[in-house]
């Protein structure tokens, strides 16, 4: 990503704050686009300020008519950060206080049922040649199960290189994802294959460094584009969605394999205290508590399999508030 340049009051500020947070390991970028954007807010309407007043965070935290609500929190979480950042070097600032503003019922994971996402790959593999976007028949089919079938992250598939896709080991290598961390995830051998022929009809001569998933100009497809994509495969198969914010989602394709992964386990009497780490370095997680939060997950969207998890995994098993807070 290139770098923002900062112009407002609080430029060094912010630019000392966004390098800290990526010392640590932060990705951070999402965020420092955030506060470009307050940046412009304060350089245009208090281009002499000296302190961050209450005035100015709450300013800036007012909720436009456009935005839902769940906007405006990650915006006013944002400028906290940075108060609190500018109150560590002793800046006077007002700390928004945490909860301040009023947050949305807290989305749930769709899984999807295995119906479903037979349905929804079968329309995937009926994607058109498009003059637009020329390679869009043969990226989608392998797209969208590559999500699924190894769990990844929206951005961890649609930022691959060439190189990341070893189709001769069938493994995949993330660069930099969540918090900076990179990860090896194999594949299975039907994907890999599948990997294969895709290889052969879109990267026969391309260079390592190319994208794995072009769009135009061999720029990565947009999250916009994927998802407009998503949409229409996802109401050709026969999948309602609940509208905005409603879900399914495509993230949800992440969820499910977690999930579907903890069943199948179950099923066959694995222990899970042995393979519950292999899924959190598979999916790259954090932290422990990421992943054992599939296991509630797990038990509520299959009953059956309820008692077996309460049973042998009690102290293991979070309560069930809402979706992990993960991001692209």
């Amino acid at each position: 990503m290139n770098e923002i340049i900062y112009e407002g009051p609080f430029k060094d500020h912010i630019r000392n704050h966004v390098e800290l947070k990526r010392a640590v390991g932060y990705k951070y970028d999402t965020d420092a686009s955030h506060l470009k954007r307050f940046d412009r807010f304060t350089l245009e309407k208090y281009p002499d300020a000296t302190a961050l007043t209450k005035e100015i965070v709450l300013d800036w935290c007012s909720k436009k008519t456009y935005e839902a609500q769940a906007n405006q929190c990650s915006r006013a979480s944002i400028i906290r950060q940075f108060g609190k950042y500018l109150d560590s070097i002793g800046v006077k600032a007002y700390i928004l206080p945490k909860g301040y503003y009023p947050t949305e019922d807290p989305y749930m994971p769709y899984i999807y049922t295995a119906d479903e996402l037979t349905r929804f790959f079968a329309e995937t593999d009926k994607c058109r040649y498009c003059c637009e976007c020329p390679y869009r028949h043969l990226i989608m089919p392998v797209f969208f199960r590559m999500i699924y079938m190894c769990g990844l992250r929206v951005s961890e598939a649609r930022l691959l290189k060439v190189a990341d896709v070893d189709l001769e080991n069938g493994i995949l290598t993330i660069h930099h994802s969540k918090k900076d961390n990179s990860r090896l995830v194999p594949m299975s051998v039907s994907l890999t294959e599948r990997c294969r022929h895709y290889s052969q009809m879109v990267h026969p001569y391309s260079k390592a460094e190319e994208y794995y998933f072009p769009a135009l100009n061999g720029k990565p497809m947009t999250i916009q584009n994927v998802y407009k994509n998503f949409r229409r495969f996802l109401w050709r198969a026969g999948i309602s969605h609940g509208g905005r914010g409603k879900g399914p989602r495509i993230h949800d394709f992440r969820h499910t394999y977690a999930v579907h992964s903890l069943k199948k386990w179950s099923e066959q009497e694995k222990d899970l205290t042995v393979y519950l780490p292999v899924l959190k370095t598979y999916m790259g997680h954090d932290s422990f508590e990421e992943t054992a939060y599939y296991l509630r997950l797990t038990a509520d969207v299959f009953p059956d399999i309820t008692l077996k998890l309460e049973t042998r995994y009690p102290g293991m098993i979070p309560e069930l508030e809402g979706a992990l807070n993960e991001t692209d």
